[in-house]
């Protein structure tokens, strides 16, 4: 995007498709008994409750609950790929008709655990990160996924600030990322999954001719960005590398916190450009007081709704996985205005 113009927030077919037949294919069923009772679905979240992020996830896949009258257990990881991998083994033990999954920890931990739970007749579905290979397996038997495509949304932001804020070849810029680098803080179990979005981002900007400093964001920041460790980060990252005049990032929870951080180190709106992902009412406050500059939104309510759609349509009906990108758009000054309220209702 350019300046001011307008960003476009075209859902993919199969998403109108899908919600226009949960809306008006089921909710006549909601004077009577609906038509998915009895259906029982773990749910993954993510991250800790009341994150920003997980609880829009939250606030979808309780949307569905409702409208498809089936019931949902929900799962909190603190966004710890080898917490989300035990809790998937223990859900698996306890036989629910379905799990709908982040693919956090990768194919290599989630591949055995999955085949196991397709071998006891659990359907399995993922959302916010995707694991193609597992997919194309289990798609015929309801494995789905609701999400990004993280390389192109992390190529799709960076390449957009760097439109809209004018960045220059040989100017420095700082990605806070997820596993970008090898080594020591790794937490993230294979590079197939979550780090291919900071990976996005950070080639995009290097394809510009801008120079990426790379930082990790530790899980205890994930867990809880509005932390002294938090704080701790962006300015030890400032203090190294001065030069840098804009900075990627890439964790919705840590975007919503930015704001409060740079004014708490003493940074004006503007002072430090950031891209961002993932609203929230955080989130949308720093976009209005220009601490943000530019967010790309993942619509993280559909992929809370529409796998638990998914479970249900292949448990009642044998409907094979289907994919569905909800990372289409980005979000700032020009537009922030018509998601706010929707933000804050935990809807966008």
């Amino acid at each position: 995007m350019t300046g001011n113009a307008p960003v476009r927030y075209a859902a993919p077919l199969g998403v109108v498709f899908l919600l226009v037949f949960s809306i008006f294919g089921l909710s006549s069923c909601g004077r009577e008994k609906k038509s998915f009772e009895g259906i029982h679905v773990v749910f993954f979240a993510g991250g800790p409750q009341g994150d920003s992020f997980a609880g829009i996830v939250q606030s979808g896949a309780e949307a569905a609950r409702n409208d498809l009258g089936c019931s949902v257990d929900f799962v909190w990881s603190d966004w710890d790929a080898r917490k989300m991998a035990l809790q998937f083994k223990d859900a698996v033990s306890k036989s629910p008709d379905a799990i709908c999954m982040m693919g956090h920890p990768g194919g290599g931990t989630l591949s055995p655990l999955i085949d196991e739970a397709v071998r006891k007749g659990i359907i399995v579905t993922l959302q916010n990160v995707d694991i193609p290979k597992i997919r194309e397996k289990y798609a015929a038997k309801g494995l789905g996924y609701v999400g990004q495509e993280l390389y192109s949304s992390g190529k799709m932001l960076s390449s957009g600030c760097v439109r809209k804020f004018g960045l220059k070849a040989g100017e420095e810029a700082i990605v806070f990322g997820i596993n970008i680098k090898t080594g020591e803080g790794t937490q993230y179990m294979d590079s197939e999954s979550r780090s291919r979005r900071s990976q996005g981002c950070i080639d995009a900007l290097e394809q510009s001719g801008i120079k990426v400093h790379a930082v990790n964001i530790p899980l205890d920041v994930e867990k809880n960005p509005n932390s002294e460790a938090g704080l701790a980060l962006f300015a030890g990252a400032f203090k190294v590398f001065p030069k840098a005049r804009f900075i990627v990032v890439d964790h919705g929870p840590v975007t919503s916190a930015v704001g409060s951080i740079l004014k708490s180190l003493g940074k004006k709106p503007g002072e430090i450009i950031v891209g961002g992902f993932d609203l929230s009412a955080k989130t949308v406050d720093a976009v209005r007081e220009g601490y943000v500059g530019l967010v790309h939104d993942q619509q993280p309510y559909l992929q809370g709704y529409l796998p638990v759609l998914q479970a249900c349509l292949t448990k009642k009906y044998g409907f094979s996985g289907l994919y569905v990108d909800t990372g289409v758009g980005l979000v700032d000054n020009s537009n922030i205005e018509v998601l706010a309220d929707l933000a804050r209702r935990k809807i966008r």
